[in-house]
């Protein structure tokens, strides 16, 4: 049997006295975020002022904002909002993707009047498009159906026709048709052209491939920004106060010209405005979940940076 060597013990497990000494553990310091604590320190101030003057400024009336939150007007404002914002967007979502699949027509002609229409009703104010619809009778006080320089088949009194509840839908409606059309396109664009060819090569006509295979796709994508444009159709209907429909913010206006308790009607608006708007945004989490289903999702961080090699990784 071998004598054991210098190196190691009799049972060859280890090395003798005389061996290198064991390296000593490193003390690991923690890195300290001085510049944290400060803004901690800061927002906490800032915190603790705006609370104070929220208690006690005496301008914010929170009596009044509690006795008109719920009161008659207010409640059908709130309503006649909703009712707006609904209709407003079911019309600017078939719209938009009427107008992206015109968009990205091979037909030239479809292509170019749905390139004119996103062009006309983004590159104009909302406001000017509201008045324009709401005034149309001063420039056609009649509209008729019938053959250019021809008989007329059907005639309406643009009066009767477009009130003021039709043109707040053509204002906001249209409009919003011509953003939703974009936002379409930027999806049915991001599935990958492989898919309609796959689904031609299985006999489907482009209708079929379009309605089957590619936007069901796209709407993982088209999901987020419509839920962006919901909320945002929400807080836009309230500029159909200047044709004097009546909604949230019209209500509070007719209130607060009589009583002159400005602040307080504003902040019960804005109370609706931002409890609906969290529900939008619960709704908007739920749906962009469902349509999201099998696409892996980690941590923000590990999608935003790169991911760190452990030790022994190779």
């Amino acid at each position: 049997m071998a004598a054991p060597t210098d190196d190691t013990t009799a049972d060859g497990t280890g090395p003798t006295s005389g061996s290198a000494p064991a390296p000593t553990p490193i003390k690991a310091v923690p890195v300290r975020h001085p510049g944290r604590w400060v803004a901690i320190a800061v927002l906490a101030v800032l915190a603790a002022m705006l609370v104070n003057t929220i208690l006690t400024n005496d301008g914010f009336r929170w009596d009044v904002v509690g006795r008109y939150l719920f009161s008659g007007p207010v409640l059908n404002g709130l309503s006649n909002t909703l009712i707006l914002t609904v209709l407003s967007m079911l019309i600017g979502i078939v719209g938009g993707i009427a107008l992206a699949i015109m968009r990205l027509s091979p037909n030239p002609v479809l292509s170019y009047v749905a390139a004119l229409y996103i062009w006309l009703f983004r590159g104009t104010p909302l406001i000017a498009q509201l008045l324009f619809w709401n005034f149309l009778a001063a420039l056609y006080p009649r509209l008729s159906l019938g053959i250019p320089f021809g008989p007329e088949f059907v005639s309406f009194d643009t009066n009767q026709l477009i009130n003021q509840f039709t043109a707040c839908l053509l204002g906001l409606g249209l409009n919003e048709a011509a953003y939703m059309a974009e936002i379409v396109r930027g999806g049915l664009q991001s599935v990958d052209h492989g898919q309609s060819e796959a689904a031609g090569a299985l006999g489907m006509s482009r209708g079929q491939a379009l309605r089957r295979i590619v936007l069901p796709q796209a709407m993982r994508v088209i999901i987020p920004p419509t839920g962006n444009e919901t909320i945002s159709m929400l807080k836009t209907t309230s500029l159909v106060v200047v044709i004097g429909y009546f909604e949230l913010m019209t209500s509070v206006q007719r209130i607060y010209s009589v009583n002159f308790q400005t602040i307080p009607l504003l902040i019960v608006a804005a109370i609706w405005y931002l409890a609906l708007t969290s529900v939008l945004s619960i709704g908007q989490g739920f749906v962009e979940r469902r349509y999201g289903r099998g696409v892996h999702r980690g941590p923000t961080g590990a999608r935003l940076l790169p991911r760190r090699k452990t030790a022994g990784a190779t």
